[in-house]
């Protein structure tokens, strides 16, 4: 390629990288409103998959479960798959939604409305298309983890194909492939925490104090790294009702 082709093909994609950037810059300082309404404005897989990611953050930051926010993520999730199948974060956005919302309506909704189907198969193929990305190892982890949790480990093996061992060895390719990530260090502990706290204290230790020592991107990494500190703060004290209950808030049980 001759440079004068090279330097109208750079010119060419410039301005879409400068708009990626400012949409990433309002996410990361936390303007949630901001960059729900610039992505779903930039009508690309990029804008719809950081609108829906905003969306997210948004609603799990939010007092009170907010089902209309879930939904409206859920919605900018599958506007990014649609505009790009193979955008590995949209899909894991999606199954972040499906899965707040089932936290919402509860486990019999849920099941017949094959929410835990459907968010399997967006954390499918989100791994498919990107097998390193922490986010939906962590949440492939994380999906294991509820469903043992809900139908307990024969049932979970024998209708979803789910197990505590595979959950476990996803949250570990998650740690190896983001030692330092304080979203995903955070949900592996939440997640565990959960499950069983005692018997999983020490992971649940180390994995909020990983959070907690990491260093933050963005804003909603600020409010996990918070969230971590209050669980570890509680997890030391030994108050197991109050342990219990900041860990269904957080994950965003009503």
């Amino acid at each position: 390629m001759k440079w004068p082709a090279v330097l109208v093909l750079l010119l060419a994609l410039t301005p879409a990288l400068a708009d990626e950037a400012s949409l990433s810059a309002l996410y990361a300082r936390g303007a949630y409103g901001a960059a729900m309404q610039a992505g779903a404005a930039a009508h690309d897989a990029y804008g719809y998959a950081l609108a829906a990611r905003a969306a997210l953050a948004d609603a799990a930051l939010r007092e009170a479960p907010c089902m209309d926010c879930l939904r409206h993520a859920e919605t900018l999730a599958r506007q990014a798959i649609a505009a790009d199948p193979k955008r590995a974060d949209a899909r894991v956005w999606l199954a972040s939604a499906l899965g707040y919302q089932a936290r919402i309506k509860g486990l019999v909704w849920s099941k017949l409305h094959g929410f835990p189907v459907k968010a399997k198969a967006a954390l499918d193929a989100a791994l498919a298309a990107d097998p390193g990305n922490a986010y939906a190892l962590a949440a492939q982890g994380g999906w294991n983890i509820e469903i043992v949790k809900a139908g307990g480990p024969f049932l979970a093996r024998h209708l979803y194909g789910a197990s505590l061992q595979d959950g476990l060895a996803l949250f570990d390719r998650a740690v190896a492939h983001a030692p330092g990530n304080v979203a995903v260090r955070y949900q592996i502990a939440l997640s565990l925490a959960g499950f069983d706290p005692e018997a999983y204290r020490a992971r649940i230790a180390a994995e909020l104090e990983a959070a907690i020592r990491a260093v933050p991107a963005t804003s909603y990494e600020r409010a996990m790294q918070a969230r971590a500190a209050t669980l570890k703060a509680l997890l030391l004290d030994g108050n197991r009702a109050a342990f219990d209950a900041q860990v269904r808030r957080f994950q965003g049980y009503p």
